[in-house]
């Protein structure tokens, strides 16, 4: 059980211990779909700014920023940038969001709720029309660390 960071050698649920490391800058990208017919795709393609997708972007922001709140044994970051962009295909929405921080732990989980939340919420405006949608491909695709 050692080999999983949150628990401890006898199977104790624990918060990583990340005081003595140094700050470093970090950033961590993830993506992911949302699935839907053809139809609701246009749909979703066809409002005008200010709609379903930017009040999807914005819950990804705001998701980013309140992961702490959220995962139980995350530490919460300073977030200095998160970046969540949602653009409409044929039969998706691709979501891709980027947060960064220093600090001495890294900002993964950041940017997988932020497309978590920013995906339930394109499911939550366009659900009325479309009961067929799937939320998928929610994965880190980039991380990377430097010295602060």
């Amino acid at each position: 059980m050692s080999e999983l960071s949150h628990v401890g050698e006898g199977g104790d649920v624990r918060m990583v211990d990340v005081g003595g490391k140094p700050l470093s800058r970090r950033r961590a990208v993830a993506r992911g779909r949302v699935r839907m017919a053809a139809a609701t795709a246009l749909r979703l393609r066809e409002l005008p700014k200010g709609d379903a997708l930017a009040t999807a972007q914005l819950a990804g922001i705001m998701a980013a920023k309140r992961t702490s709140e959220l995962i139980p044994l995350c530490h919460p970051l300073p977030l200095s940038h998160v970046e969540v962009e949602l653009s409409v295909g044929e039969e998706a929405v691709e979501i891709v969001a980027a947060a960064e921080t220093t600090a001495q732990t890294g900002v993964e989980m950041e940017a997988l709720t932020a497309v978590s939340v920013a995906a339930l919420t394109v499911y939550d405006m366009a659900k009325a029309i479309d009961r067929q949608m799937t939320i998928e491909g929610v994965t880190l695709v980039e991380k990377s660390k430097e010295p602060a």
